[in-house]
């Protein structure tokens, strides 16, 4: 392949959606990213919360509608050929702002060209223009094979149910719900034992309770293997809402993991350490639970860290007893308990 040229791919990644500490719900979207010379196109944008056009979660003519776009198989949705390369996660509203650029054809070759942030009609590319970002040659059978399997119905698919199993009923409802409001599907149950392996290829993840027995996990388990359903399970770390929403949102992320912006997070000592692979708005919060095992929410840190590992001191009163920490980018979540 001739060195002006881009390698183009995708990729499964999300949208963490979330239950914030100030009551407000952030929704969970799972998309296709856009891999550009191996690496998502989103990190290569400063911070951005933003999903592309192929979301799982749109309708399947509108889906098709979007990749016959990006083909150049129908008109450009915006003046001067531009077309959305990544939008709102609630709302797609152009409004809202939207990365776009210009799609086209040269020969067998597509280029993308003329990045920008864009809010209304037309794009400024004087002051909004991503100007150390592209043009990107992506060689046309390539190109177009990468786009044509989503529709012959070979993208990779997103399961966004999850099974609750545990002993507390009243938080397994609120729980329900709190993924429910997020567009995440949740079920409660004892256990699996005789649902049809067609009801549980609908699930993505199994949230057991502490007060679940191994005995009991040990025998779902065995009922989403001879089913031959590959899930991820999530031990749940303590009764608290949004916490254990954080910890089903990890187990959702399929995207493979050298991809993710956030990859590590450590809690000791009063620190958290923090690992990314590119500057990324990050924010911390802290739960914890009293003697009363009453539970109480911290933001302990919010902001921009450049690529690399970071050391957070954390408030000592937001994480004494038993307490846990939450990393949180747009598209990823980690959690950890403090150790001590």
């Amino acid at each position: 392949m001739s060195a002006g040229y881009a390698t183009f791919g995708l990729a499964p990644a999300m949208r963490a959606g979330g239950v914030l500490t100030n009551g407000d719900y952030q929704i969970h979207r799972d998309f296709l990213d856009f891999i550009v010379d191996g690496r998502p196109l989103l990190f290569q944008l400063s911070d951005l919360d933003a999903v592309s056009p192929l979301a799982s979660d749109v309708p399947p003519a509108i889906f098709t509608e979007q990749v016959r776009s990006l083909l150049l198989e129908a008109e450009a949705p915006l003046p001067d050929g531009r077309y959305v390369i990544y939008g709102c996660p609630e709302c797609a509203d152009l409004a809202c702002g939207a990365v776009t650029a210009v799609i086209q054809r040269d020969g067998e070759d597509f280029i993308w060209r003329d990045f920008a942030w864009q809010t209304g009609e037309h794009a400024d590319l004087e002051r909004n223009g991503y100007h150390g970002i592209g043009p990107f040659r992506f060689q046309g059978d390539r190109y177009r094979e990468a786009l044509a399997a989503l529709l012959d119905g070979r993208a990779p698919g997103t399961r966004r149910r999850v099974l609750l199993i545990g002993a507390r009923v009243a938080l397994l409802a609120k729980l329900a719900a709190a993924l429910r409001a997020i567009g995440i599907g949740a079920d409660i149950a004892h256990d699996a034992h005789g649902v049809p392996a067609d009801e549980l290829r609908g699930y993505g993840a199994v949230a057991f309770g502490r007060a679940v027995g191994q005995e009991q996990r040990a025998e779902v388990r065995r009922s989403f293997q001879h089913a031959g359903v590959d899930v991820a399970y999530v031990e749940g770390l303590a009764p608290i809402v949004p916490l254990l929403v954080a910890q089903i949102e990890h187990a959702l992320d399929r995207s493979p993991v050298e991809r993710r912006r956030l990859t590590r997070l450590v809690a000791a000592d009063g620190e958290a350490g923090i690992e990314v692979t590119s500057p990324c708005r990050v924010r911390l919060t802290a739960y914890r639970l009293d003697r009363l095992y009453r539970t109480h929410a911290h933001d302990v840190f919010d902001g921009v860290l450049e690529a690399g590992r970071h050391r957070i001191a954390l408030d000592a009163r937001a994480v004494r007893g038993e307490s846990f920490v939450v990393a949180r980018t747009a598209g990823s979540v980690l959690v950890e308990a403090m150790a001590r």
